[in-house]
């Protein structure tokens, strides 16, 4: 796939210009805004193959054309779908802007994404992976404390792990056990958390971040081993390393434990709604996910207890 730089400069400042709508009008993360430029590049580099320069020659056949290439390619088809979804906001954005005499996009189906159920962890595999944090923790040592709290917090209230390195100290309510969190599209919520993550909470505050603190460390609530905010790949191997010691545990990441807080909060109990604005989703579709994972564990343990299963 061509990057924007490899395609001529009409098309390149036209993903620009999308790039910069994305940031400043939709909130786009900049995460989306890589992956949906690189969307539109591709597609425009489609374009720029079959002879054509200018953008109001674009159809829903070479729309069509363009993702099908993609699928006898092997691409995903979560892939295929997210970048059908990208086209669909470009080409309604290009509209808007006069920059082709019709919405083409509108009429792009998303292809079936299939997505598979997640891996979860079993409430004991969690109790085993923060205990044994806890343990750790218990030694005094910063690092552990930090990873403590971190554990903690993640599963209490399962937030993004980009919504976790991106929260400040006051972003956490002691009082109240509730965290500010900035999520999607810069939306805030509220999220509750428990008392053991409190606990983690206020032991890192008190004698681990201290420790690891330095002028520029600002009002990050975790910090990294010299000071700085504790960022996303740190977290991802915090998560990791500690779950390899959980026996029989998935190997699963920070939203992994995203995944397993949302299931066992609806096998307790929780209704969609609530989970849904716990997680931050736009769309309760999204939240659904979690009831399959509950159906499919229970069917599972329906097939090997039950004698006439």
């Amino acid at each position: 796939m061509k990057t924007i730089e490899e395609l001529p400069a009409q098309f390149g400042a036209i993903v620009e210009e999308f790039g910069t709508y994305l940031r400043t009008v939709q909130n786009r993360s900049e995460h989306t805004v890589r992956a949906y430029s690189g969307d539109v590049a591709g597609l425009l580099a489609q374009l720029d193959r079959l002879g054509h320069t200018d953008l109001r020659r674009l159809d829903i056949a070479v729309l069509r054309g363009w993702l099908a290439g993609q699928r006898t390619r092997g691409r995903a088809r979560t892939t295929l779908a997210r970048r059908a979804s990208a086209i669909r906001v470009f080409t309604a954005w290009a509209h808007r802007e006069g920059l082709l005499e019709a919405d083409v996009g509108a009429a792009l189906g998303t292809p079936k994404s299939g997505r598979e159920l997640p891996d979860v962890l079993r409430l004991g595999q969690v109790e085993e992976l923060l205990a044994a944090a806890a343990d750790d923790a218990a030694g005094g040592v910063p690092l552990a404390l930090r990873d403590h709290a971190v554990l903690e917090m993640l599963y209490a209230t399962g937030i993004r792990v980009s919504e976790l390195t991106g929260l400040d100290i006051d972003h956490v309510d002691e009082g109240r056990r509730v965290v500010r969190v900035m999520g999607k599209g810069r939306k805030e919520r509220s999220v509750p958390y428990g008392a053991p993550a409190a606990a983690a909470v206020k032991q890192w505050l008190a004698h681990g971040r201290p420790a690891l603190a330095r002028p520029g460390s600002g009002s990050a609530l975790f910090l990294g081993a010299r000071g700085g905010r504790l960022g996303v790949r740190a977290v991802r191997e915090i998560v990791y390393t500690r779950l390899r010691a959980v026996s029989g545990a998935p190997d699963i990441g920070p939203h992994g434990i995203r995944h397993s807080t949302a299931t066992h909060l609806l096998e307790g109990g929780a209704d969609l709604r609530s989970v849904q604005e716990l997680l931050g989703h736009s769309s309760l579709a999204t939240t659904q996910i979690y009831t399959h994972v509950s159906v499919d564990r229970l069917r599972r343990a329906y097939r090997q207890a039950h004698p006439r299963a």
